[in-house]
């Protein structure tokens, strides 16, 4: 998800000002991560996997050609820190909460994760294709994609709302009318896109404006139109927001917690491959290893206290 990229040209104060914003932190979101190629500067470097090895009992769960192949295709949505962000702008190297998280299940079922970088809404109709085995991406878990997709559960995040630093005319928003007359900014294909498109008619229903979703298909966009009073607001997840609001140059106030959703693995529908990644979430969190990740990336609050298949959506 890189459109906005510009031929070279002189920078301006406008351009400097945008490239301060990218390298410190524009990347994808908890429940939802738009795709995209942005930076959030130097990652944590503590390897809390590296004493990790393959469970024999736990392998035993994956069907036998996969653990005969020993790979696994992972289709990876590359979007904002804490989830999964490029560190740098040379490296193409992943780094964050999921990155790990995947690593360290991968270590205990003895495969390797061949990971194919893939844009946010295209990896779950690409599971059902068979391009991916098992896809990443700060996927929440809703009854309508349950019909089609498997999940296996590995942190609670979820909806938040944010807006500039210094726009003080909205608080907390616990009703989506509160945003009438306001224009949203929001990632393609996420739960905040199909929220907010679904609540559009409370608007009218009491004869006020109704509000404009504003859709991007990366996270340093949608943050660039905030910051250049293109969207009043964004809808986005509440660990990616967080983490973005505590840089000083986004300039942007979290405002709150909208809605929880559990994160997961997403996997094609009736696929074999759940039993055996709900049981190393499972023993990740049982030795330990889980808590360090989300120690790491400051994402405690976040933890889940057992990883379930594809439960029922959160109300």
């Amino acid at each position: 998800m890189i459109p906005g990229r510009s031929r070279p040209a002189r920078r301006t104060a406008a351009g400097a000002l945008v490239a301060a914003l990218l390298l410190p932190l524009l990347t994808g979101c908890g429940a939802d991560a738009a795709s995209g190629e942005e930076t959030a500067g130097a990652a944590p470097s503590e390897d809390v996997t590296a004493a990790l090895e393959k469970n024999p009992a736990l392998a035993r769960l994956l069907p036998e050609d996969v653990r005969k192949r020993g790979t696994l295709t992972l289709g990876a949505s590359v979007g904002a820190a804490p989830s999964s962000y490029f560190p740098s702008a040379s490296s193409r190297t992943p780094a964050g909460q999921d990155v790990d998280i995947a690593d360290a299940v991968g270590k205990l079922l003895g495969v390797r994760l061949t990971r194919q970088q893939a844009s946010f809404d295209a990896i779950l109709p690409a599971l059902g294709s068979g391009k991916y085995d098992v896809g990443t991406g700060n996927f929440g878990v809703t009854d309508e994609r349950r019909k089609t997709i498997d999940f296996v559960t590995y942190i609670n995040d979820g909806q938040g709302f944010a807006v500039r630093e210094d726009d003080k005319t909205l608080g907390r928003v616990t009703r989506l009318d509160q945003l009438c007359g306001r224009s949203v900014g929001v990632g393609a294909g996420t739960t905040f896109e199909s929220t907010l498109e679904a609540g559009k008619g409370v608007c009218a229903a009491t004869g006020r404006k109704p509000y404009k979703v504003n859709v991007y298909s990366d996270n340093g966009s949608l943050l660039t139109s905030l910051q250049q009073n293109r969207v009043d607001v964004v809808m986005s997840t509440i660990n990616g927001l967080r983490h973005q609001a505590a840089q000083p140059a986004a300039r942007t106030r979290f405002l709150n917690e909208y809605h929880r959703l559990d994160v997961g693995f997403a996997f094609r529908k009736g696929s074999p491959l759940p039993k055996a990644f709900r049981a190393a979430v499972n023993e990740l969190i049982r030795n330990g290893t889980y808590g360090k990740i989300l120690d790491k990336w400051g994402t405690r609050e976040s933890a889940i206290e057992e990883s379930r298949i594809s439960p029922p959506e959160q109300k």
